[in-house]
């Protein structure tokens, strides 16, 4: 068994977590907060297909609405197939949004260390968003 370091990043949104998670459950707004994942997002079946940040084709797959605040996504991409862990969750009156981000052998700590810090960005922007 193998088991990669991880990280868990959050931020508190002062909404309603359902309303964040229904904002944040629709796969076309992810490019409006979540750079770091894409853009030009365009369905294709179960699936849909944007341009990662470097403008390369890829393929994303979004995890069903459902009522638990689950907003996990998997990423197909050279390749290679990144699962996401993302949750909204209730924290007193408004949301805490998870992102569990897994180093896997293919990053060096300072990819690790960007891509948290990319997530952390993202996570801030529908903060933003959905605070104004």
């Amino acid at each position: 068994m193998t088991i990669y370091k991880s990280r868990i990043i959050t931020v508190s949104i002062d909404r309603d977590w359902r309303e964040v998670y229904d904002f944040a459950s629709i796969p076309e707004n992810f490019q409006r907060w979540a750079a770091g994942l894409g853009r030009r997002f365009e369905r294709s079946g179960e699936e849909w297909t944007a341009e990662d940040p470097d403008g390369r084709p890829i393929r994303i797959r979004f995890s069903r609405p459902n009522e638990y605040g689950v907003l996990d996504h998997i990423v197909f991409a050279d390749d290679k197939e990144t699962r996401n862990a993302v949750r909204v969750v209730p924290n007193g009156t408004g949301a805490e949004v998870m992102f569990v981000l897994l180093r896997t052998p293919d990053m060096t700590e300072e990819i690790f260390a960007a891509d948290a810090e990319a997530v952390q960005r993202d996570l801030n922007s529908l903060k933003a968003m959905l605070e104004r």
